[in-house]
């Protein structure tokens, strides 16, 4: 069963057309890679996919059940999550605070909600830092508290929208490792990443999209390969190398 299906979406924002007639799905316990130029339309798809903008026309089904129009906090409560590319956590408060935040998106129990992030700032490596000021991690702990907040609410599927932008190689490697670590457990992510040797380690399948339409899918190796995302995104080095 996919988790989330995708059919001929479609947002215009007044006379430009950001996402045109996309189709793609994501199957329970799958890693899928959204990659494109920047500007392509991807986080206009996320943010369809999480109820933050409704879509022009097209169809979003996650876990069985039309999504059109719900609203983001529904779709949380729902199991749906995700993260945001530019990180604003509450800076002033203490890093348990800000994932207790994403807890209490799923339950008004505040011992439960604690609970919750501390089995999650451990999982993360944050535990140590809980009380901790969100304003003064580094920006790899920043990325990394981006996460545990989505994690806090149970999701059944993960958004994660360039978490390893700005990180330096181990900080990349340490992130892929706990994401390969949720597969593991059953999550299904959907990954909108630049840095290829990343994506390409971890999904199961890529789709590239230009001009907001899709012009590739299929596993990372074959994509890789592919001439039209060689001339519209990696370049012939990339491919070279």
């Amino acid at each position: 069963m996919n988790m989330l299906e995708i059919k001929d979406l479609t947002k215009d924002f007044g006379g430009l057309r950001a996402v045109d007639s996309l189709d793609l799905s994501i199957g329970t316990g799958e890693i899928l890679g959204l990659i494109g130029p920047n500007g392509a339309g991807k986080s206009t798809v996320f943010n369809c996919v999480a109820g933050l903008f409704p879509p022009s026309s097209g169809e979003i089904t996650f876990d069985g059940r039309r999504i059109n129009g719900v609203k983001p906090w529904n779709l949380c409560k729902a199991g749906l999550a995700r993260t945001f590319q530019i990180v604003k956590p509450f800076a002033t408060k203490s890093v348990l605070f800000n994932v207790m935040v994403g807890a209490f998106a799923v339950t008004d129990n505040t011992d439960e909600a604690r609970e919750r992030a501390i089995e999650v700032l451990d999982f993360l490596h944050l535990k140590k830092r809980m009380d901790m000021r969100a304003g003064n991690l580094t920006i790899a702990d920043r990325k990394r508290l981006e996460i545990a907040r989505a994690l806090a609410t149970g999701p059944k599927l993960l958004l994660l929208d360039e978490v390893m932008a700005g990180l330096r190689p181990t900080e990349v490697d340490e992130v892929i490792a706990i994401i390969r670590e949720l597969k593991g457990r059953g999550m299904t992510i959907f990954v909108i990443e630049h840095i290829m040797r990343a994506i390409m380690a971890l999904s199961d399948r890529l789709v590239v999209i230009q001009f907001g339409r899709k012009i590739c899918e299929g596993e990372p190796e074959a994509v890789a390969c592919d001439e039209n995302v060689i001339k519209a995104y990696l370049g012939e080095d990339y491919a070279a190398s």
